[in-house]
């Protein structure tokens, strides 16, 4: 402390650096994220037989989301950084588009498990509602439930004088300037346990089920098989989303371990279990899936082959299965 008093341009110039040696981090690989993202969603764009799977459907709009949800917390870690203020009419919609987007993952990877086991199991008579010109329908409604849930933690106690006050003040926009009330922090516990509770189950009902079918049939065990690692794949991405709630832990374990500043073990919590799981989820996906795996490769080391027709139906027939 007594260096820092004596010498005050060292510790400025010392924050000034950590703060470039952050945003030098999360950037690049933001952008890196990005353009994985581009070369997805243009194959999807690009090849009919991507937008005639409800599986791929999903798939893409789980990428929009996942990158709607980094975009908003890339901006809020950027004004954080740069110590920007607004005035909270201007934080808001940022704030809650990042919270929607964040809720709306959990809900995307159940939807899409259930999706497995309604092909699996209702190959012929799939539902209208999951046939891929109707998921719009289902789309919809995660979204109207994404948006609902912050919606009613922001009213909560809205006339609390905390949050009055923060109204007629520019703010540093941060999910922590609304979390104002005890009963707002009791609401979002208990939506984030109920919600990944809910779709725990799911993911596991959809797997056990699946697993029991692969067992029962005698032919086309491969397509049941498949989809049973599809399932598992989406609890290892449940597990990467709930990495986001342990940041209380490492933060006391960091604190008894190590003598870091504060600013320092929220960027690497922030680092760590918010950025790097949201950037690993989709590509694991996406990298996972052998036709999405070939058209991948090709866009990005500008490789193209004409595919002859009967490939073509091979290729039909590995989507209709995965």
């Amino acid at each position: 402390m007594r260096d820092l008093m004596e010498f005050p341009g060292n510790a400025t110039t010392n924050k000034s650096l950590s703060v470039i040696i952050k945003v030098c981090v999360v950037i690049p690989l933001f952008c890196v994220f990005l353009y994985c993202i581009a070369v997805m969603l243009h194959i999807f764009a690009s090849h009919r037989q991507y937008l005639d799977s409800t599986r791929y459907i999903l798939f893409a709009y789980m990428l929009i989301n996942d990158t709607l949800q980094l975009l908003s917390s890339v901006l809020l870690f950027l004004f954080v950084m740069g110590q920007v203020k607004f005035y909270f009419v201007f934080c808001v919609p940022v704030l809650f588009f990042s919270t929607a987007t964040f809720q709306n993952t959990p809900l995307i990877l159940a939807t899409m498990s259930l999706e497995r086991y309604v092909a699996i199991f209702y190959p012929l008579q799939r539902p209208a509602a999951w046939c891929s010109d109707r998921i719009w329908v289902i789309i919809l409604s995660l979204w109207l439930i994404s948006c609902i849930l912050p919606i009613v933690e922001y009213f909560i106690d809205v006339s609390d004088p905390a949050a009055v006050e923060i109204l007629s003040r520019p703010v540093l926009c941060k999910p922590a300037i609304i979390k104002t009330s005890r009963i707002q922090a009791l609401f979002i516990v208990g939506v984030y346990i109920l919600l990944f509770a809910v779709v725990a189950v799911a993911i596991l009902f959809t797997y056990v089920r699946i697993l029991l079918e692969t067992r029962k049939l005698r032919q086309d065990k491969a397509s049941v098989s498949k989809a049973m690692h599809t399932v598992l794949l989406h609890g290892f991405q449940l597990l990467l989303c709930v990495l986001a709630f342990t940041s209380p832990i490492t933060e006391s374990l960091i604190v008894l371990h190590a003598n870091w500043l504060p600013e320092d073990i929220a960027f690497f919590n922030y680092f760590c279990f918010i950025l790097t799981p949201r950037f690993l989820s989709p590509l694991i996906y996406g990298f996972r899936d052998q036709n999405l795996r070939g058209s991948i490769l090709k866009t990005i080391f500008c490789y193209s082959d004409k595919v002859k027709p009967g490939k073509r139906g091979k290729i039909q027939d590995n989507l209709s299965a995965s």
